[in-house]
């Protein structure tokens, strides 16, 4: 039976403040330099010890409310692992330098760690040249490329050198965390291999940015691979997450607030996605159209050069999906490439 999605927690923590949500499990917030301005990050108690799962952005900021924490809140017992769920620089960021603080060993998917030492190891002219050729081949003006390009995609700034070891893990992984068994679920789409933690005798998921509870994670092309499809794969993991996890655990996410309703919230995630296909469907009817000319017709409104690149290649998530699916085709426009209906 499908249950109504509610929230145990009518509100989030404050800064510094920490939440217990399940026995030995605790919530609290780091702030963010973006419009989603938060993100969750949860420490585990590990017997005498502790886990940590996701770091936050590297900045001052960040490391003075982990030093707050660590005095506090962890009373100075070792940390034995920092868990990180994926590459993105708010989970990602500070985890460098709290390994090498903590003396801790970094756990991640084998995916996720790739990932975020590509991106260090990448000069950003490189990355900057790759989506320079994305945004324009998909309608993008160039004074606007380069607007765009100079207010984001700067990686480094904002994730701190991913420490030289790591200890991987990977889906059906059990991991020992005070005495419980939790288990690894991984999920792609909005990250390549995004590890979640399960823990079903307590009934509560970790589940980082696979599922938040009202809004839509980001899934989008990435100019290396663009002719991805990673709303396909979105889809199909969150299929496979719901027959993975019952409906009555607790969701503890990377964002917002911990929620019941976990499959409730699939749901409408699928439908989302469907309903956007729909909406592109609906306005290359009309006629041919680059996927910058789509951004209004699936968001609903226009967006400054900040979030303009996400709307972008998140479009593009669900135009390649339709290319596969052959709901749409594509034509080379006289400057850049254009989509209908078949």
């Amino acid at each position: 039976m499908t249950v109504t999605m509610r929230f145990p927690f009518p509100s989030a923590p404050l800064q510094r403040e920490v939440v217990e949500v399940a026995a030995g499990v605790f919530w609290t917030r780091l702030a963010l330099p973006y419009r989603l301005n938060h993100v969750n990050v949860y420490l585990i108690e590990d017997g005498p010890e502790w886990t940590l799962v996701d770091a936050g952005v590297d900045s001052p900021a960040t490391r003075a409310d982990w030093n707050n924490i660590i005095g506090t809140v962890l009373a100075s017992r070792p940390v034995t692992r920092v868990l990180v769920t994926h590459f993105h620089p708010d989970h990602m960021g500070a985890a460098g330098w709290l390994c090498r603080t903590l003396g801790a060993p970094l756990l991640m998917t084998r995916g996720e760690y790739a990932m975020s030492r590509s991106m260090h190891a990448t000069p950003r002219r490189e990355i900057s040249a790759l989506y320079r050729t994305l945004y324009r081949t998909n309608g993008l003006e160039e004074e606007c490329v380069s607007k765009l390009l100079s207010s984001g995609h700067d990686y480094i700034s904002n994730v701190g050198a991913p420490p030289e070891e790591f200890t991987p893990i990977a889906a059906g992984d059990v991991l020992q965390i005070g005495g419980r068994a939790f288990r690894v679920l991984t999920g792609g789409g909005h990250a390549p291999e995004q590890a979640m933690l399960y823990q079903p005798d307590e009934g509560f998921l970790i589940c980082a940015d696979q599922v938040l509870a009202r809004i839509s994670p980001n899934v989008s092309v990435l100019a290396v691979e663009p002719h991805g499809d990673p709303l396909r794969v979105y889809l199909k993991s969150l299929q496979e997450l719901g027959g993975q996890v019952p409906e009555g655990v607790l969701a503890l996410p990377g964002h917002d607030l911990p929620f019941y309703g976990l499959h409730s919230r699939i749901d409408e995630l699928r439908r989302h996605h469907e309903t956007r296909c729909a909406m592109i469907e609906d306005a290359c009817h009309q006629r041919p159209m680059t996927a910058t000319e789509l951004v209004p017709f699936v968001f609903g409104r226009q967006f400054g050069y900040q979030q303009l690149g996400f709307a972008i290649t998140e479009t593009l998530a669900h135009v390649n999906m339709l290319l596969g699916e052959q709901r749409l085709t594509q034509e080379a426009g006289p400057h850049h490439a254009v989509f209908r209906t078949v």
